[in-house]
Formats: structure tokens, sequence, C-alpha cells
């Protein structure tokens, strides 16, 4: 078994030469790759078999990065996402610096900011966001545990994380907000 800080260097690897990755987060096994490589960002929407036109969540380690990525955020943005008391992904409008294809058409993007200790790990060492994407073939359930990831995204991704393959417990999706300019709040998914 490949231990957590083989796995970082494993993903990392895989990560700077434009592949995907299927990995553990807090809430579901994702798939995922450098969020500012367009063609990185490609090859999720192959391996899902998800239509280009919907967008992805992107991870990040910290509340404050959210200001390297999203134009005109709330003031008190990072006080808000501090505050979440489990898994939140927020969809701001006017993405910056990451790939054409990871930002929706109109322009906005989901980012979730990771309270997993590995994904932490990864996107720290890694200095970039990624995307995060249930590891299914589009339509299909979220898997919450390893196994019940189709083998066809398992054979076909760069590099599959060891660390908690075995781990038992199910977690649901992370809630989905939409924040605007102005700090107001609209929830997507509760």
């Amino acid at each position: 078994m490949v231990d957590f800080e083989q796995d970082i260097k494993n993903c990392i690897k895989t990560l700077e030469n434009g592949n995907t990755i299927v990995y553990p987060t807090e809430t579901v096994w994702g798939i995922g790759c450098d969020a500012t490589d367009y063609n990185a960002v490609d090859k999720v929407f192959e391996l899902k078999q998800r239509p280009r036109e919907k967008s992805m969540i992107i991870l990040l380690a910290d509340a404050r990065d959210i200001l390297q990525y999203v134009a005109a955020p709330p003031p008190d943005i990072i006080a808000i996402v501090e505050a979440f008391d489990r898994p939140t992904t927020v969809i701001y409008n006017d993405a910056l610096n990451l790939a054409d294809n990871a930002v929706n058409a109109d322009g906005s993007i989901a980012i979730r900011v990771t309270t997993d200790p590995f994904c932490k790990a990864l996107i720290k060492r890694f200095r970039k966001p990624i995307v995060s994407t249930s590891a299914n073939i589009s339509g299909q359930p979220a898997p919450t545990l390893f196994e019940e990831i189709a083998a066809s995204i398992t054979k076909d991704a760069g590099y599959c994380v060891s660390y908690r393959r075995n781990q038992r417990s199910s977690l649901p999706p992370s809630r989905i907000i939409r924040i605007d300019d102005e700090g107001s709040i609209q929830v997507i998914r509760p």
C-alpha cells in the first residue's frame, strides 16, 4: 500500500504532466487535474463522459486563495467561508486565472475550500487549484467508496490514490450556494 506522502508525490507528478488523478475528498471520491491547464481539464470531461457546457468544482487549500481566482468577491468572503460548518461549494461570478473550460459559460466558477487533510496537503504542495468532480460517469451516482468507481475511470486516469481506499464511511456531497458580489447568498443544493 502506498502511503500518504508517496500518494502526494505521485499526484503532483501526474498533475504536472497534465494528467488526471482519482482521489478522496471530504465528500466523495473525485477526479481531478490542474485547474489552470486547459488540456488536463478536457481530459476530465472525457474521462467522466460529461458534457463540456457543465462546469466543474475547483478545490482550494485556503479561503484567502479565493482572491486569486475570483475578480470581485464580497469584502468579507474569507470570514464567510471560514465560518462554514460543513463542506460547502460556493459559486462566484467572474472567475480569474483558471482554464477557460473549467469556467462556466457565464463566467462563474464553483469553488470549495477543502477541509480534507489529503486534499489540503496536495493543493498546498502543488501550488495550484485542482478540479474536483465526482469520480463517476456523468449521470451515475457519485462514488463515496473507492470500489464504486467505474473501472473505465480507474483504468484511464493518470493516477489513483491509495490513501483511504479502504475507508467504509459514506459522506454526502457538499452543499452548494451562490454568493453574489454584494454578499447575498442563494442555496442551490442544501
